[in-house]
């Protein structure tokens, strides 16, 4: 078997590939054919565990989940995770590599490269579509020598590429143009087609955009997109680093979370932005706390350097007055690290202190070692008092992505780890507070647990109005699928392919 490759480019970053690919994914998945998806190196510290224990970006886990496969380090073979100091961790198939600056990255190409097409040759040995996923631009000109994503990509699959672009942020036939006009000829044969994304209004009045599009570019718009409302995880901090909206209304259960500088895996909170009368909201500074019923401290890539941020701010003695006060207070993963009393790196794992203080909202503390825990879980709510009571022994899943081992020194765990990577075992894990409102854990993807999520909503006063189902991830594959389906011309993008 020998796959058909299919790949999507951006004009510049956040034009939604990502959402493309998996819309994509699930719409050639349901005619019946076996579809992957694959990015050759991703930027994000928004991952995600696989069965076996490898780490991928989140992006390409959720292509392969609207693929109906499982998903596996293959389908992101390099994944980059922005740490303090401008250097990143680096995964390589699914396992920490190194840790590396930029420059110092590169020095490393002709090996990644060469795991970069060993992935490729293996996911085209096993299926009939390959999706792929560019990163950025095509034409970055001053990172094209060091290119592992995008053309170089193309040219070695001889993908046909669909060159994206984003008509809400404007400048869409520049965007589009201008992306041709630079490539190179061998590059510019390789796409076959351009797409408009996120269209707001009535298609018809952009006819002759399409037109001189098609003109100019000789090459056929093959979909005006609308712009679609989703529920369908993001890749990266990037959806979230202008968001700061106020409290929707008076009736509104509002959550405030920490917006780290490095912050990871904030699609944690998805679920609970989903449900009806709560609503989500990222801060960065003491005065947006405002009258917010709970403050959640989600993971991050470098715990020590986001404390050390969290206390410049003043927020560290903000949220402890908010606790005081009986505010709710969450920390998930690097969060339920800060709130312990201390942080301890004595091998200088994550800074160049060998301890820094927490909140002291929960007895526990940390210490850091250089063993990271990468292990989808699953477990039990423990006999406790207070809100977890009433969902005692109920079963609980999630993901573990974190260094450091965390000791309770007083108090109650209150979570039961019984199996951590497809094995048994017999762990414990997080803590909580007296009065119950300040509690953590290492469980990302905790509120995905429809009655863990419900419990701990109902402890800040919330009542669901109307009963009505949640658009499941499943449905929202669907959703998506139906709305390429409507807005893509599927006749020129299979004769495309060759289907």
């Amino acid at each position: 078997m020998s796959a058909r490759v299919l790949m999507l480019q951006g004009s510049m970053s956040s034009v939604g590939k990502s959402l493309l690919v998996a819309g994509l994914c699930r719409l050639y998945a349901r005619q019946g054919l076996h579809v992957a998806p694959f990015k050759a190196q991703n930027m994000s510290n928004n991952a995600a565990v696989c069965m076996d224990g490898s780490e991928i970006g989140r992006a390409q886990y959720t292509q392969a989940l609207a693929c109906g496969i499982e998903p596996q380090a293959v389908m992101n073979p390099i994944l980059l995770k922005p740490e303090a100091d401008a250097r990143s961790q680096v995964i390589v198939m699914g396992k920490p590599y190194a840790s590396l600056p930029a420059r110092e990255y590169y020095q490393h190409k002709k090996k990644l490269w060469k795991i970069i097409c060993n992935a490729i040759d293996s996911l085209k040995d096993s299926y009939d579509l390959l999706i792929i996923e560019g990163a950025g631009s095509p034409v970055e000109l001053n990172l094209k020598a060091g290119d592992l994503v995008n053309m170089a990509v193309a040219k070695y699959t001889q993908a046909s590429v669909l060159l994206v672009g984003d008509i809400d942020r404007g400048g869409i036939f520049a965007q589009l143009l201008g992306t041709l006009m630079l490539l190179e000829e061998e590059e510019r044969h390789l796409v076959k087609g351009l797409l408009v994304n996120k269209f707001r209004g009535d298609p018809d009045l952009f006819m002759d955009g399409i037109k001189d599009i098609e003109k100019r570019s000789s090459l056929p718009v093959l979909g005006l997109i609308p712009y679609i409302k989703h529920n369908i995880p993001e890749e990266d901090a990037v959806a979230i680093e202008t968001q700061n909206i106020g409290r929707q209304s008076t009736d509104t259960i509002d959550i405030a979370v920490v917006r780290f500088p490095r912050i990871a895996n904030f699609d944690d909170f998805a679920a609970l932005n989903n449900e009806e009368g709560i609503s989500v909201r990222y801060i960065d500074s003491p005065e947006e706390i405002n009258e917010a019923k709970a403050i959640i401290l989600p993971g991050t890539k470098s715990t020590m350097a986001d404390l050390s941020w969290l206390q410049e701010q003043g927020l560290d003695k903000a949220i402890q007055g908010f606790a005081d006060d009986g505010g709710a207070v969450v920390g998930i993963c690097g969060g339920y690290q800060m709130l312990g009393r201390v942080i301890r790196d004595p091998h200088h794992i994550e800074s160049n202190q060998d301890e820094s203080r927490g909140l002291g909202l929960l007895d526990i503390e940390t210490t850091f070692d250089d063993q990271k825990a990468t292990h989808q879980v699953s477990g039990s709510i423990q006999p406790i008092s207070g809100w977890l009571s009433v969902i005692e022994n109920k079963r609980i899943k999630g993901y573990e992505i974190h260094m450091g081992k965390t000791n309770l020194l007083n108090g109650k765990q209150w979570l039961k780890i019984q199996k951590r990577g497809g094995e048994d075992v017999n762990n414990v894990d997080g803590a909580v507070s007296k009065n119950g409102k300040v509690w953590g854990c290492y469980l990302h993807g905790i509120f995905d647990n429809c009655e863990f999520r419900h419990a701990w909503l109902r402890l800040l006063g919330w009542r669901r109005s109307t009963e009505y189902p949640l658009l499941t991830l499943d449905a929202s594959f669907d959703h998506l699928a139906d709305v390429l389906h409507g807005s893509i011309d599927l006749n020129k993008l299979d004769a495309i392919l060759g289907i």
